[in-house]
């Protein structure tokens, strides 16, 4: 298999590099990444401003492709430029140190690099170390969030890969994966939840005398309903939930059909 590894937490995030690590048995890994974090960048692409594309070393001394844009730019650039000659048959984005669960998809930067790929028609998922957001709020800000562990995440992401190259999805459609911490070794195939984080912006000053702002968010809120991805993962069970790229909502379509909207 030919596989592309990108993901939002830049290019020398551990959990990129435990997911490389984890497919080298099985695959010929090409890494595209940002060169820095891009969280909460959803599915955004650069327009205004030249891209810029180098080469880097990872930690384990292989040889990675970074770019100045977004994770869905980072894929269009693998499949335009640096693939251009080997198309890959598996897009993954990740590993996430992070959730991306309910809505947190429609900002999510991991799972936007995945649709990139599903667009382009191929196999594609996103998978993240889903570590409960509540904990690590309420910790005190002096105390450091535990490193997280990607060990579990990427042994799960060679099993779903060896699954998509025997069988695989239909057009346009991706998966998205968050593992709990630890060792989970159930997964479920779940719908998507619904999180919303309540919004806070907070008002500050700067020495100028001018205002500015820092857009932040309380503790989120997730409806525990049974089958969605918030609920399998707060039940310590990986979930896996199939995403299309049609949003369209075919009852509303039905609904608002007869409508005259005319001018």
């Amino acid at each position: 298999m030919r596989v592309l590894i990108t993901n939002d937490d830049g290019v020398h995030a551990e959990g990129l590099l435990a997911l490389k690590r984890a497919l080298d048995p099985l695959a010929a890994v090409t890494i595209v990444a940002p060169d820095r974090p891009r969280s909460a960048c959803g599915h955004s692409i650069t327009l205004h401003k030249p891209l810029r594309l180098s080469q880097t070393t990872l930690a384990d001394g292989s040889i990675a492709s970074t770019s100045s844009g977004t994770p869905s730019d980072c894929v269009t650039l693998a499949l335009l430029e640096v693939m251009r000659d080997r198309r890959p048959d598996l897009v993954i984005s990740g590993i996430n140190d992070g959730p991306n669960l309910g809505w947190d998809l429609t900002y999510s930067g991991t799972v936007s690099a995945a649709m990139e790929g599903a667009i382009n028609g191929l196999q594609s998922f996103a998978i993240s170390v889903a570590w409960r957001l509540e904990r690590v709020i309420e910790e005190e800000e002096d105390t450091p969030r535990p490193r997280t562990d990607f060990t579990q995440a990427a042994r799960f992401a060679v099993r779903l890969a060896e699954r998509l190259r025997d069988h695989p999805l239909p057009p346009h459609t991706l998966l998205n994966v968050n593992v709990p911490p630890g060792a989970p070794t159930v997964a479920e195939v779940t719908r998507q939840g619904i999180r919303r984080y309540p919004g806070r912006v907070e008002g500050r000053v700067d020495p100028m005398g001018r205002p500015y702002y820092w857009l932040g968010g309380d503790l989120p809120e997730d409806t525990m309903e049974a089958g969605t991805d918030v609920h399998a993962v707060a039940s310590d069970r990986i979930s896996v939930t199939p995403i299309q790229l049609d949003l369209t909502d075919y009852p509303v379509l039905k609904q608002i059909a007869g409508w005259d909207l005319s001018l």
